[in-house]
C-alpha cells in the first residue's frame, strides 16, 4: 500500500472583512496524496481550488483543519513543497540557467552541483542549448518549461501546480501536458494538480477529486484507470471519454445549481 505524503483535514475557509457578510471559500476539505501521485483538482470556477493550493503551500492559512506532509503539520511555506504558478516568475535580468539554479543557490548548493542539477533539469524539459537565454527571448511555452525546471531542481517533496498550461495556447498546451506526464514517470515526483480543463485532468492524473461550487467541497473521487502512455492519443479512449462525461456532468449540474442560487 502506497504511503501518504500529503493529507488535507478538514479543511475549512472563511474570509471576513469589515462590514461584509463572512465568504466560505472552501468547506470541510480532505483529500490524501499518496506517494509518487498525480492528483488533480477540478471545479467550477470560483469554487476555491486555488485558495486551497495556497493554504497547502503554507501561503494563506485554513479557518479550520490542518494541512500534513509526512505527518507533520504545515505551519508555513517551506522547502519541502515547491510551487509552479500560471505566471512563469522569472527573474527577467538572470539566464534561463541561472533561474534554475537560484534555489538551489538560496540553499547554499556549491556552484559546480547547481550548474549540473540546472542542466540536468533544463535537459529534461528540453531546453538543451538555451542556458544563456533570457526569459524575454522565450516563448509561453518554454517560459513554462524553465519555471518547472527551477522548480524540480530545487527537489521539494511535493510539487503543487496551479494551473500551470492555463496561460497557453491549445497546441503548446498539448505539448506541455504530455511533456510533464513523461517527467512525471522519469522522476515519481508527488504532484498536486489544479486544473479547469477536463481533459488535461484525466490525461495528467491518476486520481482526480471533483470539487463542487462554493463553498467549495469535495463532491467525489475518481480514479483514473488508463493503461498506456499518457499522450494525445488517450483523448479519444472510450474510457477516457466515459470519465469526461461523468465529470461534466457533475461540474454542468454545479453550474446549474449556482445559477438557481442567485
Amino acid at each position: 500500500m502506497a504511503e501518504c505524503k500529503l493529507k488535507v483535514e478538514h479543511i475549512t475557509k472563511v474570509f471576513e472583512e469589515k462590514n461584509k457578510a463572512p465568504l466560505t471559500a472552501l468547506k470541510d476539505i480532505c483529500i490524501e496524496v499518496d506517494q509518487s501521485d498525480f492528483v488533480v483538482l477540478v471545479g467550477p470556477s470560483g469554487c476555491g481550488k486555488s485558495t486551497l493550493l495556497n493554504i497547502i503551500a503554507g501561503l494563506e492559512k485554513a479557518t479550520r483543519g490542518q494541512v500534513l506532509v509526512d505527518g507533520k503539520p504545515v505551519k508555513g511555506p517551506g522547502a519541502d513543497r515547491g510551487m509552479v504558478f500560471q505566471g512563469y516568475s522569472l527573474f527577467p535580468w538572470l539566464t534561463v540557467q541561472k533561474n534554475v539554479e537560484f534555489g538551489l543557490k538560496m540553499q547554499k548548493v556549491g556552484t559546480k552541483e547547481r550548474e549540473e542539477t540546472a542542466r540536468k533539469y533544463l535537459s529534461m524539459v528540453g531546453l538543451e542549448g538555451f542556458e544563456n537565454a533570457l526569459p524575454k527571448q522565450l516563448s509561453g511555452g518554454m517560459k513554462q518549461r524553465v519555471a518547472i525546471a527551477r522548480t524540480l531542481a530545487a527537489n521539494p517533496e511535493v510539487l503543487l501546480m496551479d494551473e500551470p498550461f492555463g496561460a497557453l495556447d491549445a497546441q503548446t498546451r498539448v505539448v506541455m501536458q504530455e511533456l510533464l506526464a513523461g517527467i512525471s514517470r522519469k522522476t515519481r515526483n508527488t504532484i498536486l494538480f489544479i486544473t479547469h480543463d477536463i481533459d488535461e485532468a484525466i490525461l495528467l492524473g491518476n486520481r482526480i477529486y471533483v470539487m463542487s461550487r462554493r463553498p467549495g467541497t469535495v463532491r467525489k473521487e475518481i480514479r483514473v484507470d488508463l493503461s498506456g502512455e499518457r499522450n494525445h492519443n488517450m483523448l479519444v479512449d472510450p474510457h477516457f471519454l466515459e470519465i469526461k462525461k461523468e465529470i461534466m456532468d457533475m461540474l454542468w449540474q454545479e453550474s446549474q445549481d449556482a445559477a438557481m442560487d442567485r
